[in-house]
């Protein structure tokens, strides 16, 4: 594990990450068409609670996604970007290269120790999106103890991911028959799908290399779990929050908020 606090990449100028940018969040979206909207809602939670100055940290943060859009709208922001993937980390160095407010640190959340390798104690937010369905329960389980320590009395956490409810089983199929259907219609008008996105990467003369190491890493997908946001909010309070409920769903996504 390492830590990059320089936020220097050895992997291209900006231009080139800025579009791999557009393309990760194009790919994205076409899974979840709400993507937007949802980090406006979690953005404003932010502001609701720490105000428009906060320390966040962007947790498995891939390309920086969200680092981006809290820069955007909180320019005295600052962010520490944390994940493992060496191709999503290239394209978030080139991203945030020479932005002081931005660090990024490279390490494995399965692994208990990696809070000592960020630059502060504390943090006044911890934000995620659509990563944490990569662990399962167990490690999941552990991560949110390790976070109740990080997040500040009066902070929060929130994360953005896929959280099924398996007691509604026909609104389940209905909304997979819709949701299909109209990713079906993307695709066909030239949207590309996660494996398309990492063929292109791996064909990349900057992002073959890491991304190989990624796949060796992760494997061709996650072996991870997606328990419902009622698991969620009570394991969030069971290590220590004092609050938690979702504050945004789409018909196949949840924002989870967990007060400290």
């Amino acid at each position: 594990m390492t830590t990059d606090a320089t936020n220097a990449t050895d992997t291209g100028n900006r231009a080139w990450a800025l579009r791999y940018q557009r393309s990760w969040d194009r790919q994205q979206e076409w899974y979840m068409p709400d993507r937007e909207e949802r980090f406006r809602v979690m953005l404003d939670m932010v502001e609701a609670f720490v105000g428009t100055e906060p320390r966040v940290l962007d947790l498995a943060c891939g390309t920086g996604s969200i680092t981006a859009r809290l820069l955007d709208r909180f320019p005295d922001a600052t962010s520490t970007g944390i994940d493992l993937d060496p191709a999503l980390l290239a394209i978030a160095r080139g991203t945030f290269e020479g932005d002081e407010r931005v660090v990024l640190v490279e390490a494995d959340l399965k692994d208990p120790h990696w809070p000592a390798l960020l630059p502060y104690d504390t943090y006044d937010a911890v934000l995620t999106a659509t990563a944490l369905h990569w662990l399962r329960t167990d490690a999941l389980d552990g991560l949110y103890g390790r976070l109740a320590g990080l997040v500040r009395h009066g902070g929060v956490f929130m994360n953005a991911d896929h959280m099924p409810d398996d007691t509604t089983p026909r609104i389940n199929v209905a909304e997979r028959i819709q949701r299909h259907a109209r990713m079906g219609r993307a695709q066909s008008e030239g949207a590309l799908d996660w494996a398309e996105w990492w063929a292109q990467a791996a064909e990349d003369p900057v992002l073959a290399a890491p991304t190989a190491r990624r796949f060796e890493i992760y494997g061709a997908h996650a072996d991870g779990e997606m328990p419902s946001a009622a698991w969620h909010a009570s394991t969030l309070r069971e290590k220590g929050f004092a609050e938690a409920r979702a504050v945004w769903c789409s018909p196949s996504d949840t924002l989870m908020l967990a007060l400290r």
